[in-house]
């Protein structure tokens, strides 16, 4: 699979995530006294988590501690 395929199967996903962290931050936002937060904003978190998840997805891929 090339570099190309794989960002164009990324890139929707990204706003899809975004968008589903905007509707979900919103619905839980009023439980927890918080603010809701705009579509932007949401694009931020996403990609920070995204930041922050991907070497750990990766990392434990070449581990094979799960499979005994």
């Amino acid at each position: 699979m090339g570099c190309s395929t794989i960002l164009a199967a990324a890139v929707p996903g990204f706003f899809l995530s975004s968008l589903f962290v905007m509707l979900l931050w919103g619905a839980i936002a009023p439980d927890f006294g918080i603010e809701k937060i705009d579509y932007p904003m949401a694009m931020l978190v996403t990609i920070t988590l995204w930041i922050a998840v991907a070497p750990l997805a990766a990392a434990s891929s070449r581990t094979k501690w799960w499979k005994g």
